[in-house]
């Protein structure tokens, strides 16, 4: 059995008796004890022998006690160490004052009882013992926050691959019709399901951004009512899928914000959603207006089920991170307690506020996102028509995961492409090298050489004539801005939707 380590204190006195005398209470006491007649000499010996609490006379030949504790605590070296200040002389109250807000941990005024010495000592010992633990777990806590975070990068990367081959791959059957009613149904069911699950990581991961202030708005002039319909068409199929109704009432004109359209998509499809899936029968309400005017004018979204309520209780913290309305044991409706959260940081960050409110169980729920509306003068200039494009372009697919390679090949071959493909970026380099491609579409996460290496050769290599899309299971901004450093042209985030890839494929 390893015996505990003896704490070592440091004596600091000119004095010489004063000083034997304390070595040996301490001694006796079972310390390791050093000493030192001066300031200078007390600074060396804590830099060589690191002790565990330094007894510090005030006044000192050279430099004073005082100097000495600020020197001490100015060094990360010795920061840590426990101070405990003595005087014979220097006895008055803001002496005593002075000492202590200079980083002294306690204060003993001369002469003092033995027993009262090594009972300060022990005291000091124990804060510093319980400074360590919390020190050394909050490294703990931190290095497991890192490593948290690399897991649920390492996470989305690993379910987006799999999700953008089965969204791919649906994109395929959808431009079939269907032989039967059941087919359909099925395709629907996968179709809604993948969406789901796609939402559901992208959530987990905003949260972890949300919880360290990371998420970042890339923020445009919006038009708020062409970002609801995008949503409603996405979540329509769901609520008729339950049997439920979906009412909705918009503005006859536009609603100009200046937002992150993406974003905003994420915060009405979270409420709608949620509507959706905690409403057994009845429906949903979606409801638009405009409210003030000038610079108080705002937009005002409103939505309302009649569904299972929210508890009283619950109603005060129900935007909080893991909060549930569903707190029972079967947890029927899922859900991972996130996605308010995420909703009300992401309000926020657009300068508006969102508001819930609940009778009770039984009874619904409605949900209110007020946003300000951008008072710029007049539209944004119209989006520059792009002509169709649906030539058979020389595309180059870089991917490592077979199914997602093999679906969007046959994707882009089906829409008339001349597709060559590459499962690492070695290959694909030496393949857009021999055979230039209009246009190269580069998964990041590559063996060998990873995406961003692949732009950078394609570009020193092939020229700036081709288009370079990246497409990633990496969803985090800074992923962005570094594929637009290394040359790519777009940055897609996994799994791509086929209507969005055929757009960007067209505007490039």
């Amino acid at each position: 059995m390893v015996e505990p380590r003896l704490a070592t204190v440091l004596n600091v006195n000119d004095d010489d008796a004063n000083r034997y005398l304390v070595n040996r209470i301490l001694a006796l006491a079972g310390y390791n004890v050093l000493e030192a007649a001066t300031g200078m000499g007390a600074l060396l010996m804590a830099q060589q022998h690191h002790p565990d609490v330094v007894i510090l006379d005030v006044k000192l030949p050279d430099i004073s006690g005082y100097e000495v504790c600020e020197r001490l605590r100015a060094d990360p070296n010795t920061a840590s160490m426990a101070v405990l200040h003595t005087s014979a002389t220097f006895v008055t109250s803001d002496k005593k004052v002075r000492g202590l807000e200079g980083g002294a941990d306690a204060y003993l005024t001369q002469p003092f009882e033995g027993a009262e010495l090594v009972a300060t000592v022990k005291s000091l010992l124990r804060l510093r013992h319980a400074e360590q633990v919390a020190r050394h777990r909050a490294n703990e806590l931190a290095e497991m926050d890192r490593r948290k975070d690399e897991f649920l990068a390492m996470l989305g990367h690993e379910l987006r691959n799999p999700l953008a081959a089965i969204m791919t791959a649906i994109g395929i059957l959808e431009r079939r019709p269907a032989s039967d009613d059941k087919e359909a149904r099925m395709r629907g069911i996968i179709q809604r399901q993948t969406n789901h699950l796609a939402r559901l990581v992208d959530d987990l991961l905003d949260v972890s951004r949300i919880t360290r202030d990371r998420v970042e708005l890339r923020p445009g002039r919006v038009d708020l009512i062409p970002v609801l319909r995008q949503v409603l068409q996405v979540l329509q199929p769901m609520a008729d899928a339950r049997g439920l109704g979906l009412e909705v009432t918009l503005p006859p004109g536009p609603l100009w914000l200046h937002a992150d359209a993406t974003r905003l998509e994420q915060v009405f499809t979270n409420l709608l959603d949620n509507a959706i899936k905690y409403t057994d029968a009845g429906g949903v309400r979606l409801d638009v207006a405009q409210e003030g005017v000038d610079g108080s004018a705002r937009a005002v979204v409103r939505v309302k089920d009649t569904g299972i309520g929210i508890p009283l209780g619950v109603l005060p913290r129900i935007f909080e991170l893991f909060a549930q309305a569903d707190t029972s044991l079967e947890r029927t409706r899922g859900g991972l307690g996130i996605g308010l959260t995420l909703v009300r940081k992401l309000v926020q960050l657009h300068g508006g506020e969102v508001l819930a409110h609940s009778d009770g169980p039984g009874t619904g729920s409605e949900f209110v996102v007020k946003l300000p509306l951008d008072h710029a003068v007049g539209a944004p200039a119209p989006a520059r028509q792009v002509a169709d494009l649906r030539r058979g372009r020389r595309v180059l697919l870089v991917e490592d995961n077979a199914d997602a390679r093999q679906a969007m090949r046959d994707l882009l071959e089906l829409w008339g492409h001349q597709v060559a493909v590459a499962p690492d970026g070695l290959q694909g380099v030496a393949l857009a090298v021999s055979q230039p491609p209009e246009l190269a579409l580069v998964d990041i996460g590559l063996p060998g050489l990873d995406g961003y290496r692949v732009a950078e050769a394609l570009r020193a290599r092939v020229g700036n004539g081709i288009r370079l899309v990246a497409m990633t299971g990496y969803g985090g901004p800074e992923g962005r801005d570094q594929a637009l450093r290394s040359g790519f042209d777009r940055h897609l985030v996994k799994p791509v939707k086929p209507d969005e890839l055929d757009r960007i494929l067209s505007e490039l």
